[in-house]
């Protein structure tokens, strides 16, 4: 039996000889695809400024380093996450503090969030990690003005994302990543993603200064922009002005990721399509807890449904070749986390999802029959 998974990636011939084409080039690290890749992934999602980077995680390493955390600053996250969305902070030395979901969307509460800033003096936080999480884009326009109100700056982690969106109090389309109300944003290409390039990651914002910090701290703190050296001994200077990193992207995997980017729609068109079909299927289903359901502006990275006797569905789709996924185990559970006083029902929305939370096959290759499988196997195991 073929293995359905619950994300794959698609590599078309097209993928296939852009890569070939920079292999058989002079520049396969650092070339002339990689503008090319951000220039176009800012105009798809609407921002001014993009920085292409090795993988999500740096991504969000180099924010935190751009936006100035240091040792004991505390900022705010969901513990239902990918656990890099939170050691980014711990990365720079900062104090991470987690505040529930809301149970209906699975995304960080607002609500949580502001009691947090009002039972603590005005700048005890510093910043906001926002998570679009499974692909349903978070409401930034009421996050800013509370960001606003006690001087924290945002960044929202778009990985499950791309070409997601939220309509704002004025009724204007708002991409997620597009930077209007997000101090900056970040994206993920891992192979599961709706933008595959192996590895890889892309930084989005319209401030033209942490764009700058942003591209020197991906390359050793070496600044590139003749106009902002403090030296300049000739043509072979290159200037360290700061400690940076190693975090930039390939030629080759930006070739990829731009060859894919031209395909984004259509992808997202076919995940809406396959999210209509689980819910119309498992509605009214007494063993469905909750599910995702179809919410506009939706990227759909994962369609999550919750489950009565979740781990028995899961390992009975394991024994047909459905390889189904949890996302995420609450991150103030890990043992790290606990090390800092985080404990068992700290967080009772997200200890409660956790418990029941599945993550159907959802990627755009994902034929009509494999997902009739799916779900027909899931009505075999509730004998339904």
């Amino acid at each position: 039996m073929k293995i359905i998974p619950y994300g794959r990636q698609n590599i078309t011939q097209e993928d296939i000889d852009s890569v070939i084409e920079v292999l058989k080039s002079d520049l396969l690290t650092q070339g002339p695809r990689i503008k090319e890749f951000e220039d176009a992934f800012a105009e798809y999602i609407g921002c001014k400024y993009a920085v292409a980077v090795s993988n999500g995680t740096a991504a969000l390493h180099l924010c935190a380093l751009a936006l100035g955390i240091k040792t004991g600053d505390k900022v705010i996250t969901t513990p239902i996450t990918f656990a890099a969305s939170a050691n980014c902070v711990k990365y720079a030395g900062g104090d991470v503090v987690f505040a529930d979901i809301n149970p209906e969307t699975y995304l960080l509460d607002i609500n949580e969030v502001e009691k947090l800033l009002k039972e603590s003096p005005k700048g005890t936080y510093k910043g906001i990690i926002v998570v679009d999480f499974a692909g349903r884009a978070a409401d930034l326009e009421k996050f800013r003005e509370l960001a606003d109100n006690y001087d924290c700056w945002i960044i929202e982690d778009s990985c499950h994302s791309p070409g997601g969106f939220f309509h704002d109090n004025s009724g204007v389309k708002q991409n997620c990543g597009n930077g209007v109300y997000a101090d900056l944003s970040i994206f993920s290409f891992h192979p599961v993603k709706h933008i595959a390039s192996g590895e890889g990651g892309m930084i989005t914002t319209n401030c033209p200064d942490l764009y700058n910090r942003l591209c020197n701290l991906r390359t050793h703190g070496i600044q590139q922009n003749p106009d902002l050296k403090i030296f300049n001994h000739g043509p072979w200077y290159y200037e360290m002005q700061e400690l940076g990193y190693n975090y930039r992207l390939t030629d080759f995997q930006a070739a990829l990721g731009r060859s894919q980017l031209k395909r984004a729609e259509e992808g997202l068109k076919r995940r809406i399509e396959i999210a209509s079909k689980y819910e119309k299927a498992l509605a009214d289903k007494d063993y469905v807890i909750r599910q995702t359901g179809v919410v506009e502006g939706h990227a759909y990275h994962l369609y999550v449904v919750e489950f009565k006797d979740r781990k028995g569905l899961y390992e009975y789709l394991r024994e047909k070749s459905i390889y189904t996924q949890i996302h995420y185990i609450p991150v103030h559970l890990m043992p790290y986390y606990r090390s800092f006083g985080s404990k068992e029902n700290d967080f009772p929305n997200s200890e409660l999802y956790y418990e029941s939370c599945l993550s159907l096959p959802m990627y755009p290759t994902l034929t009509n029959a494999e997902q009739e499988y799916v779900l027909q196997s899931i009505n075999e195991y509730y004998n339904c």
